[in-house]
């Protein structure tokens, strides 16, 4: 088994994983979203007056829409559809007034899904420079022989990888380091359980390391979570057996992994 992956899967059964982790992913589930208090002002006019259709349209213009409805999306997407489908809207409605404003107010401020914030939480971990180098700029990064971590958005490592280092996939990526010579490129992702759509995380970070790519990068899976939990369950037996010679690895790990590749 490759010596990153066995020291990933120890650490994460072995000592206090998931604090250390915080520093890497510190969840903040209680953080309520604001409130735009004249988009507010607008929605709670057209509410005291019944305007239906403008009822609708004001909540649209918020992050969340305070119920759950199939209908929605489509409102959002084709807003003249309000106009055109009275019985829908009256029934939408129908549920905000049993909702009240209260209870509107308290469903348009809730919290970020953490899954929703742990994206940019492994860039900006590493921007702080706790692998030992500050991360340059595109320039920079391109331009010197040093050891460096480069600062860029998803879609700038995919564009730079495709031009330089052969990748072909349609997606960004969260990580390109050069280290003793090296080009390093990785996809981060922090696995909060088994099944579904985390399947399809550990996929996707998978299939980086099947993607075809220039002879002298080295390919990365930095990955966290539930992946490390020891048993018959499909992620640690896609990681074991599957992907046991692979570079798969904590991001806890990823400094002792830059500097002696």
């Amino acid at each position: 088994m490759n010596y990153f992956l066995n020291q990933s899967i120890e650490l994460a059964n072995q000592r206090d994983y998931l604090d250390q982790l915080f520093r890497v992913y510190p969840m903040c589930p209680d953080n309520i979203r604001e409130i735009d208090s004249i988009k507010w002002n607008i929605f709670e006019q057209a509410f005291s007056a019944n305007q239906q259709e403008q009822i609708i349209e004001s909540l649209l213009n918020f992050d969340l829409f305070p119920i759950k409805d199939s209908y929605i999306a489509y409102l959002r997407r084709d807003r003249s559809a309000i106009k055109r489908n009275p019985a829908t809207i009256a029934r939408i409605c129908g549920r905000l007034q049993e909702m009240g404003l209260d209870e509107i107010y308290k469903s348009l401020s809730q919290p970020k899904e953490t899954n929703r914030q742990i994206g940019p939480l492994f860039k900006r971990w590493v921007n702080s420079g706790i692998l030992g180098i500050q991360p340059v700029s595109l320039e920079i990064f391109k331009n010197t022989n040093d050891n460096a971590i480069l600062n860029a958005s998803d879609l700038a490592m995919q564009e730079f990888a495709r031009e330089y280092l052969g990748y072909t996939r349609l997606k960004g990526l969260d990580f390109i380091a050069k280290f003793n010579g090296k080009i390093i490129i990785g996809e981060a992702k922090f696995l909060s359980d088994f099944g579904g759509h985390q399947n399809a995380q550990l996929e996707d970070a998978i299939s980086l390391l099947n993607s075809p790519l220039d002879s002298n990068i080295i390919k990365i899976a930095i990955l966290d979570g539930v992946c490390y939990i020891q048993g018959k369950h499909k992620m640690f037996e896609t990681l074991t057996n599957s992907y046991q010679d692979d570079n798969i690895l904590s991001a806890l790990l990823l400094r002792d992994f830059l500097y002696q590749v």
